[in-house]
């Protein structure tokens, strides 16, 4: 029987290493089973240790890219990652919606590579809520979820961003509870995700294959809660694959 599977898409920068980014997201997508479009938000230089530069794609650049594959392709959802800013992303969005009004997007905002290299100006805030009004699932760690809300701890942060969209806050920098994540759907209903696997190493990427795995998760037809569920198993596997910082992909 013919194979048919269903369309993602990810907005993200181009990493050479391909352990993050728009590459990261395509092998996640092909290996968990569905067909992975991909538009370029940002050239970047970089290893999978070192982050020396980037070229962004401006808000038209990266529209002219995702116009004829929205147009051509029924796709559901839409990954986000590293954009130049967050009037460049509501522009994005919006284009997007005005050819297909349900996508929905899953925005993992990437405000400082690993690396160390700060790709956001964090005074933007009234932007990034119109932005968050927009995003069906965000997916950010504890400091990500710091900036964008003012909030000084994690859970108040993701709390006051789940007035938005629902929260992923990922457990990485957690310090009470190591490795689980919360689920926020609203500002009362929240599951935690523990680890399931002991033994993992850092990754460079592992959000992007996260969120990733999550928008493939939810094209696949589970609900949110599965999906960041098996997702996060997805990415466990990721991480524990190999001791250095580039992981394989292993269903």
């Amino acid at each position: 029987m013919e194979d048919r599977r269903p369309y993602v898409i990810s907005l993200a920068g181009l990493d050479p290493s391909a352990g993050a980014g728009l590459l990261a997201d395509i092998k996640t997508f092909e290996a968990l089973g569905v067909y992975g479009l991909g538009v370029c938000t940002a050239i970047t230089v970089q290893t999978d240790s070192r982050f020396l530069s980037v070229e962004w794609q401006s808000a038209g650049q990266i529209i002219a890219q995702a116009t004829p594959l929205m147009e051509t392709y029924p796709v559901a959802y839409c990954k986000i990652g590293i954009v130049r800013d967050a009037a460049t992303i509501l522009e994005v969005i919006e284009a997007i919606k005005a050819i297909q009004p349900d996508v929905r997007f899953i925005l993992d905002p990437v405000l400082k590579a690993s690396a160390g290299y700060t790709f956001h100006d964090t005074t933007q805030l009234s932007v990034w809520k119109q932005v968050l009004q927009q995003v069906y699932l965000l997916t950010p760690n504890y400091q990500e979820a710091q900036l964008l809300s003012g909030e000084e701890d994690g859970h108040a942060a993701a709390s006051a961003l789940a007035a938005y969209s629902a929260v992923l806050l990922k457990g990485g920098h957690r310090q009470d509870r190591q490795g689980v994540d919360s689920l926020y759907i609203g500002r009362t209903d929240i599951i935690d995700i523990p680890a399931s696997i002991e033994t993992v190493f850092p990754k460079h990427g592992s959000g992007c294959v996260l969120s990733a795995a999550i928008t493939a998760q939810l094209a696949a037809g589970s609900s949110l809660p599965v999906a960041c569920i098996k997702a996060k198993l997805y990415t466990e596997k990721f991480l524990a694959s190999h001791s250095s910082l580039l992981g394989y992909h292993i269903t």
